[in-house]
């Protein structure tokens, strides 16, 4: 077989949630698959993070803005390889274009909530909506197959689309193998010292999207410090200094600022690290349609309170506190049991490394190859 892998963005510097899923794929089809082969397409970029093997061929593209690169020149470069089928790895993909296409549809929030005169997204954001919103539908309907992450996003899609056949399956992401608990001390001297890690934290990957709830988070953290414990601070990742300010003012919780700290964006290497020195992890979103950062976290040992709203409870199972993400008291209250109950603090953490244990990204690869084969022999 040839096939195609969509990997856009696989080559910039600062990768987020689709695009490590995208590069897990690649590098495991490459260990499990030595047979058929496989053109990657990406933009060209600072991280060359995949390199080309015997049956692996990174094609770097030049093509413009995302639009015109995935609409234009993905599909007509597809088709000068030759290739069976194109894999369209985030969401959106060609509308055009005579290869048959197999999609990942990791979720369709943006098709439920429009989100362009909504507070809380910037531009970008907004806009990279509107163009989902336009592209998805259509997509939707000339794919092969569709694959999503979860059984709850499965649910959502098949509703919306009023999809009643086998074209909509699942496929569960993994945890990378670095995530394991960091023991080496210098290692975790070196990571605090870079970052200027707190001696004990609660550690938060928030950001400007609405959904990471950090406007939440924050007002929980400000109950806690009053009820349990005030030498706990906060590390917030990929979050600025002037957002944090705007809302700890919007909400007169500028008293607590000191305790916060904010950093850039963290580069995958160095999250192991930081989620060991971390006394407990917040991943209270509104709505996720996986939850990849669950099962980092326990995997790494640290304990992890999340939502009990859409894919996070199928996710993360028996092995964290469940909170309702619009109720700061509850997630207030879960953070001072885990904190000061050892017993079920070790509990969760047991129960995280076996939850965590259950997926693997050499699996979801197995099971996108055994999709591939079965999208080429029904051509």
């Amino acid at each position: 077989m040839k096939i195609g892998i969509e990997g856009q963005r696989l080559f910039r510097k600062k990768k987020h949630g689709m695009d490590f899923v995208a590069m897990e794929l690649v590098n495991n089809l490459k260990i499990i698959d030595r047979v058929n082969e496989y053109f990657v397409f990406v933009q060209p970029g600072p991280d060359k993070c995949l390199q080309s093997s015997d049956n692996f061929k990174i094609i770097e593209l030049e093509g413009g803005s995302y639009p015109i690169w995935e609409q234009v020149t993905l599909p007509s470069t597809a088709k000068k390889f030759r290739c069976e089928l194109l894999h369209c790895t985030s969401n959106t993909g060609p509308l055009i274009g005579s290869v048959p296409i197999v999609l990942t549809l990791h979720d369709i929030f943006y098709l439920e909530y429009f989100s362009l005169f909504r507070s809380g997204f910037t531009s970008y954001q907004k806009f990279g909506n509107i163009y989902r919103r336009y592209v998805v539908p259509f997509l939707v309907k000339k794919s092969r197959k569709i694959i999503t992450v979860s059984y709850s996003e499965k649910e959502r899609i098949k509703n919306f689309f009023k999809i009643y056949d086998e074209r909509l399956t699942v496929v569960y992401n993994g945890v990378g193998t670095c995530f394991i608990p960091v023991t080496d001390a210098e290692t975790l001297k070196k990571i605090k010292t870079t970052y200027k890690l707190p001696e004990k934290f609660i550690f938060l990957l928030g950001n400007t999207d609405p959904k990471k709830n950090t406007k939440g988070v924050l007002m929980a953290y400000a109950k806690f410090l009053l009820r349990c414990d005030s030498s706990l601070s906060l590390v917030i990742a990929d979050f600025s200094e002037s957002s944090l300010k705007e809302i700890l003012t919007e909400h007169a919780l500028s008293d607590i600022q000191s305790k916060i700290i904010c950093l850039d964006y963290i580069y995958n290497p160095d999250l192991p690290a930081i989620l060991t020195l971390s006394s407990l992890f917040l991943y209270p979103s509104f709505w996720e349609s996986f939850g990849i950062p669950i099962l980092e976290a326990m995997s790494c040992g640290t304990p992890v309170i999340t939502s009990n709203v859409f894919a996070m409870p199928e996710i993360a199972g028996d092995a964290a506190l469940l909170i309702d993400p619009n109720n700061s008291d509850e997630m207030a209250d879960a953070i001072c049991r885990l904190i000061y109950d050892p017993e079920l603090s070790e509990q969760m953490i047991e129960k995280g490394k076996r939850q965590a244990a259950r997926f693997s990204w050499k699996k979801m690869a197995q099971d996108y190859l055994k999709i591939y084969t079965e999208v080429v022999l029904s051509r």
